[in-house]
């Protein structure tokens, strides 16, 4: 079985910890859900057409249905005249979100989480603080455990930790309460303090 990373404050690996073993047996498809569902749910949905009812003009029939050998036209707004309506286009008021329980929520996150921990890319530190709030110390941390991008998981945020983190374009960090599947499984690496880990964990 695979093991979480143990490190010291200097980042440096000291011991291992295991998963409940239930993470193992997940199916992937919990996963693929909660993503399908995370993501339409952040569709800005503003694509948005005008039918018949909400262009202007077009009130005039613009020729006589009759005796000119043309075709028959009652509005110059019909979909097939430049200017007109669009027909069956995309409307602002349609709802994209996916139903998704609160089961599967927990088996997408316990799945997305071993899946980070066979693969060697968690970590798990007692404290994750730059007290000077230095992009540079962030760096550093990021770059010492070779990773190319992190989830960083604090079980309580910090303003100085946040500071520090927040220019880094491949880092993100979250208190542990606002972690989801999605954000484990969209990171190369998840670094989390024991004590949010533990109240993950917990939680299932």
């Amino acid at each position: 079985m695979s093991k979480i990373a143990v490190l010291n404050d200097k980042f440096e690996k000291t011991s291992e910890m295991e998963l409940p073993a239930s993470y193992a047996e997940i199916n992937s498809h919990n996963l693929y859900l909660y993503v399908k569902s995370y993501l339409a749910g952040m569709r800005s949905n503003s694509a948005h057409t005008k039918g018949r009812s909400d262009v202007s003009g077009g009130g005039k029939k613009p020729w006589r249905q009759k005796g000119r050998g043309g075709a028959r036209a009652g509005s110059t707004r019909t979909n097939v005249w430049v200017g007109g309506a669009v027909a069956f286009g995309p409307k602002n008021n349609r709802n994209y979100d996916q139903k998704i329980n609160k089961k599967q929520k927990r088996l997408a996150l316990e799945f997305a989480l071993n899946d980070k921990v066979a693969n060697g890319k968690f970590f798990a530190v007692d404290s994750i603080e730059i007290a000077s709030g230095k992009t540079k110390e962030a760096a550093a941390i990021i770059s010492k455990l070779g990773v190319r991008d992190a989830l960083i998981i604090k079980n309580e945020l910090d303003a100085k930790t946040l500071l520090a983190f927040r220019n880094l374009a491949n880092c993100y960090v979250v208190d542990a309460s606002e972690v989801n599947a999605y954000l484990v499984a969209v990171y190369g690496a998840v670094i989390a303090e024991k004590a949010a880990l533990q109240s993950i964990v917990k939680e299932g």
